[in-house]
């Protein structure tokens, strides 16, 4: 099997690091033109500069932002929605706006974007949407309930969407990702294991943290989260759609998430 993109344009927002930028690394290996997108000017010229892409400096957690983006982006093939944030805080402690910006972020960008390109693809009878969501979505973390929240959402939009474009040729799903060694999850790490070496830090994460429950006895790399999707953005899942499919390393303790 040989996943050729050529021709398909893909937007993959939040790609000039961690698990979007593998997504846009992998789109653009698969022969995809990929569009950078992310907040800070400086890094999305370097990302794109990197992969010969083009790039897009804009919020897309803001009507402004996704406006922005419109404007540049008539048509994509391929949207990935990874633009997504996240942080730990007791549950009791989150207050209104914690919650509204998670959902923002997390939610709310993915949904407006696909209001706006999903109805394109399908007039065109091809399309490929994909949030990337998480096993949080499914188990949500006692310190992350709000970011748990927010992947369940990300997956219901999804079948929704996909149940709304059924018989048109664009699918749309759902990426449940389990713990990824993103710079997030090592910015979390040297607050959590000051000092350590990286190998001691997942060792203690995979023993203690989230990860604990991980078949795979360690943590996820960005590029394993970016080879499912640009499976997933092929003509080779044509027949998966309105599906959270699972790249957890079987974290989720169940057949069917």
């Amino acid at each position: 099997m040989r996943i050729d993109l050529s021709g398909r344009t893909a937007l993959v927002t939040g790609s000039t690091a961690g698990i979007g930028r593998a997504i846009a690394d992998g789109l653009a290996a698969a022969g995809a033109s990929v569009i950078v997108n992310g907040r800070d000017p400086a890094r999305v010229a370097a990302v794109a500069a990197e992969l010969g892409a083009e790039g897009i400096a804009a919020d897309v957690s803001t009507a402004e932002g996704a406006n922005e983006i419109f404007d540049h982006v008539p048509f994509v093939d391929i949207l990935v929605n990874n633009t997504g944030t996240f942080t730990a805080q007791p549950v009791f402690e989150i207050d209104d706006d914690g919650w509204r910006r998670m959902l923002e972020v997390n939610v709310i960008s993915g949904v407006r974007l696909t209001r706006h390109y999903a109805p394109l693809m399908a007039e065109r009878g091809h399309g490929r949407v994909l949030f990337i969501a998480s096993e949080a979505g499914v188990q949500p973390p006692t310190n992350m309930v709000h970011y748990g929240v927010s992947k369940t959402a990300q997956s219901a939009a999804a079948r929704g969407f996909a149940q709304a474009l059924a018989g048109t040729g664009v699918t749309v799903n759902s990426v449940l990702a389990g713990p990824t060694m993103s710079d997030g999850v090592l910015a979390m790490w040297d607050d959590l294991y000051p000092g350590l070496t990286r190998e001691d830090q997942e060792a203690r994460f995979i023993a203690e943290g989230r990860a604990a429950g991980s078949l795979l006895g360690r943590v996820i790399r960005p590029h394993e989260i970016a080879n499912l999707v640009t499976y997933l953005a092929s003509d080779y899942s044509s027949a998966t759609t309105g599906r959270a499919v699972g790249v957890d390393g079987g974290l989720i303790p169940t057949v069917f998430p």
